[in-house]
């Protein structure tokens, strides 16, 4: 209790006259409860006894203007507890939702969102019942056992004195129980905050879930879970009904010893019975105080858990933060420096790894490598997600860490890979790149976007709502919009991450050549992994395992023999994907560069070029698990990305690497008959060609002295992929 009340008094803190008010209500409430037994004696003893009528009535007015005034002051602290608790509930959800906005990027990265959301609900429902009912009753409570304890000593010294010796038994039980109740109270807020997790997952997951049919497997995970609410739930629930329940059986053992001892005095004569009956009265209010503090318990127990957690949230440190004095930042004259930059995101291995780097100002720069090579951790960077670990990020010259976050971020404009739209209008999702831009402005930067035409083809025009996540439109128009959102701020640094991956060739295509234009008078920077876009780029950088391994233009980079970069585009070179997204051819150039099928001539791999089928697959679809024996494929990523999983014992699934345009998996399904080695998952919408095992081995049979090579590689394969390779991540 003593750890909730310090917390509550902080949050009370701002509210001190309306809590000076609340408890002279209460002391009011308090003087009304212990005249009705203290007038018990002067009715018997004054006015009954001694047949006094005018002193009868006296105490009779008496009483009914004191109820009169009593209810009159309740009303108000009923009012004052309404107006307390809403206020208190109100000032802790700004107070958790402003330090959000605060909170770095890293937070979000390793924190739950139904933890988050959790905290503003069911935390928050716990941290009211303390504030609406655990406040006002402590507060009577202690303040009722102080008032009445000097009314009982003012009647009987001696039999108060016996109960008051008795009250320290009533903290034995709480004392005991209290920490272990407590402790549950943490674990079972914990607990349901993934209850909610796992709703929203499931919610998100809809599509996948019924694809595959994994209702079952769903609803069996709740189950398991819920089991678990269920078991520390039931475990509080008994410590803390017990921390209610043992101070009360204390109390009603002393009363009855206090009552007995009373009983025997008057009888003997050295106490009237006046006293006695008011004794007794007092003596049951002063159980009703004791039962104020007991009853409020379970409450303030349950309280503890939800205070606790969302205390630390408030107590989450920002990783990036303005210095005491931060200086905005200038516009941008000269360059943006990486200047010997390390960086990691766990402490465990550098995602960065001593890259210097500069991006001279009106350029236009492509950072490009594998997946969890470090392009995109590079923007972060730049942008201030996260400050750089060794090194330093300047702005001619300055390290940005200077600059207020703010004044840096305004001259960007940010279009990421999931164009993320609030459910809003269209006119507001624009206007939410600069707050103070006007309808003129959103215009020009829809025009720029070339997506103004389209809007007033809509029956609202800009007065469109886009939705959940943007869903009433196409990932085409939502990418426009997000880059009006990005224009309407009229950024001197365009950044881009994979901000057309996800898209048709055709749309892709056309919003390339938005993007080209656009940023003709601006500093652009972008990462991908779709080496054709980067091809008319001042400079590409290009990333390997968070080192710098090469950086020049497209014609440079791709003049070099052995080349990093020349790998990258020989592996996507031999691809090429119809307009609408639908098919996708390879060439045997492409073929020759495959392990498995490099040792076949070139008319057998033109025959083989005709075999592959093109299969396409929305995000977040398994192609197929790990141990599945049904699958006879290998295929080719046309376009796209995959994760590839691989369940361990200790582990659980742990991602081992992400392929994308070029890459193949599945290769010995053309020759063994054996279970799949690890599960494929797409990670975004993805085009793939796919090869028979049936078709294959016709074709080997066709040209019998290759079987014997292709067996070699294939073993060799085999026994790579038993081996697991160190955790990336991406």
């Amino acid at each position: 209790m003593t750890s909730v009340f310090k917390h509550l008094l902080v949050y009370l803190g701002p509210y001190r006259v309306q809590v000076i008010m609340l408890i002279g209500g209460l002391i009011v409430d308090l003087a009304f409860t212990a005249l009705l037994p203290m007038s018990m004696q002067a009715l018997i003893d004054r006015a009954i006894e001694p047949r006094d009528v005018e002193m009868l009535w006296l105490l009779l007015i008496i009483l009914g203007v004191a109820t009169v005034i009593a209810g009159i002051v309740a009303v108000g602290r009923d009012f004052l507890y309404a107006r307390l608790g809403t206020a208190v509930l109100n000032d802790l959800r700004f107070a958790m939702f402003e330090h959000l906005q605060r909170l770095s990027a890293d937070f979000y990265a390793r924190t739950r969102v139904g933890d988050i959301m959790s905290r503003f609900s069911s935390d928050l429902a716990a941290v009211q019942n303390a504030v609406v009912m655990a406040v006002p009753d402590t507060i009577l409570g202690l303040l009722g056992i102080v008032f009445y304890a000097s009314l009982l000593f003012y009647l009987n010294w001696q039999l108060a004195l016996m109960t008051l010796l008795g009250l320290p038994l009533l903290l034995i039980g709480p004392r005991i129980l209290g920490p272990r109740a407590e402790a549950y109270s943490y674990t079972v807020r914990d607990e349901e905050a993934k209850v909610a997790s796992m709703v929203q997952e499931n919610v998100n997951a809809q599509p996948v879930v019924r694809a595959f049919s994994l209702a079952k497997a769903q609803i069996a995970g709740f189950r398991r879970q819920l089991d678990v609410v269920y078991r520390t739930g039931f475990r509080f629930n008994i410590f803390a009904y017990l921390v209610e329940r043992s101070p009360n059986v204390s109390f009603l053992l002393i009363q009855l010893m206090v009552t007995a001892v009373g009983a025997y005095k008057a009888f003997h004569g050295t106490m009237t019975i006046g006293t006695l009956v008011s004794f007794n009265a007092l003596t049951f209010s002063l159980s009703s105080a004791v039962t104020s503090l007991t009853r409020v318990m379970p409450a303030v127990l349950q309280a503890s858990g939800g205070i606790e957690r969302i205390a630390e949230l408030l107590r989450e440190p920002p990783l990036v933060a303005d210095d005491a004095k931060p200086v905005p930042a200038p516009p941008l004259h000269e360059a943006i420096r990486l200047e010997d930059v390390s960086f990691s995101y766990t402490g465990e291995r550098k995602n960065l790894d001593g890259i210097s780097l500069t991006i001279r100002r009106g350029d236009n720069v492509a950072l490009v490598g594998g997946s969890g090579s470090g392009k995109s951790t590079v923007l972060s960077l730049i942008a201030r997600f996260y400050d750089a670990g060794d090194g330093r990020v300047t702005f001619d010259g300055v390290d940005v860490r200077k600059f207020s976050q703010k004044s840096l971020r305004d001259q960007m404009g940010v279009v990421f890979q999931e164009s993320f739209l609030f459910n809003t209008t269209i006119r507001d999702n624009i206007r939410m790149g600069a707050p103070e831009a006007d309808d003129a402005a959103i215009e020009a930067a829809a025009r720029a976007a070339e997506i103004h035409e389209l809007i007033m083809r809509l029956p609202d025009g800009y007065d469109t709502i886009v939705g959940e996540r943007g869903g009433n439109l196409s990932g085409g128009q939502r990418q426009r919009v997000a880059i009006a959102r990005a224009l309407v701020r009229d950024p001197s640094i365009l950044i881009l991450d994979e901000a057309t991956s996800a898209l048709d060739p055709a749309t892709e295509a056309a919003i390339n050549q938005t993007i080209e234009r656009i940023g003709e008078e601006r500093t652009v920077v972008s990462v991908t992994h779709r080496l054709a876009s980067a091809t008319g780029c001042d400079q590409i950088f290009v990333f390997d395992h968070g080192k710098l391994v090469e950086f020049g233009d497209h014609t440079s980079l791709v003049s070099k023999d052995r080349g990093y970069y020349r790998r990258l585009w020989e592996k996507q070179e031999g691809l090429q994907v119809s307009e609408d997204g639908v098919r996708a051819d390879v060439t045997v150039k492409h073929l020759k560069r495959i392990p498995i099928l490099a040792k076949i001539g070139d008319q057998a791999l033109a025959e083989l070029c005709g075999l592959f089928v093109s299969e396409r697959l929305e995000e977040s679809r398994v192609v197929f698990r790990e141990g599945d024996t049904a699958v006879d494929k290998f295929y080719i990523v046309a376009r796209g990305k995959v994760a590839v999983t691989k369940s361990d014992p200790v582990l659980g699934e742990r991602q081992l690497t992400v392929l994308q345009d070029g890459d193949h998996f599945g290769e010995i399904a053309l020759i063994k008959d054996m279970p799949r080695t690890a599960t494929i998952r797409t990670l975004t919408p993805c085009i793939f060609l796919t090869l028979q095992r049936a078709q294959f081995l016709d074709l080997v049979e066709k040209h019998r002295h290759l079987r014997k090579q292709i067996d070699t590689v294939a073993n060799d394969r085999i026994k790579r992929s038993t081996v697991v390779p160190p955790l990336k991540q991406n």
